[in-house]
């Protein structure tokens, strides 16, 4: 499974403009919303916050897997933002999160949202300077091809 495919440009929030975890989340569900790729807003936005709690989606090395499982969603939803300033996210690292890999899948299809979440944890450790080249990047449609070139140099 390779996150370039699951991943649309439209999906991607270019600058996050929140300095918060909280709003971070609360502005990339607005996001989401106004993309009309979700209705409840607040159950999303809840979801979110409950993982959060139970534990940081900070990953390290500046990037974060915000992620739930809703009833409303058939189809897995994949969504890219960046902060450019960096926000505490509580990483184990403690470094800031700039890459946001937000994951909303169905609970009734686990496996598959353990797939995606593997998928982006995997492109992460092992692409050269990911962080680095997204954000040297402006828009949505490069910011995909990065992650493409990434995966596809990751799996040759």
């Amino acid at each position: 499974m390779k996150v370039a495919n699951l991943l649309v440009q439209d999906m991607v929030l270019p600058d996050l403009e929140s300095r918060e975890r909280d709003e971070v989340l609360r502005e990339m569900v607005g996001f989401l919303k106004k993309s009309n790729r979700i209705g409840k807003e607040k159950e999303l936005y809840e979801k979110l916050l409950q993982r959060e709690e139970l534990g940081s989606t900070a990953i390290g090395d500046g990037v974060a897997i915000p992620h739930c499982k809703i009833k409303s969603v058939k189809d897995p939803l994949i969504m890219l933002a960046i902060s450019r300033r960096g926000v505490d996210f509580h990483a184990p690292d403690g470094s800031p999160s700039h890459i946001f890999f937000v994951v909303v899948s169905s609970p009734e299809n686990p496996s598959l949202n353990l797939q995606i979440l593997a998928a982006v944890a995997h492109l992460v450790r092992k692409a050269d300077a990911l962080v680095e080249r997204m954000l040297g990047s402006r828009d949505a449609a490069s910011l995909v091809d990065i992650i493409r070139e990434e995966e596809n140099r990751i799996n040759e």
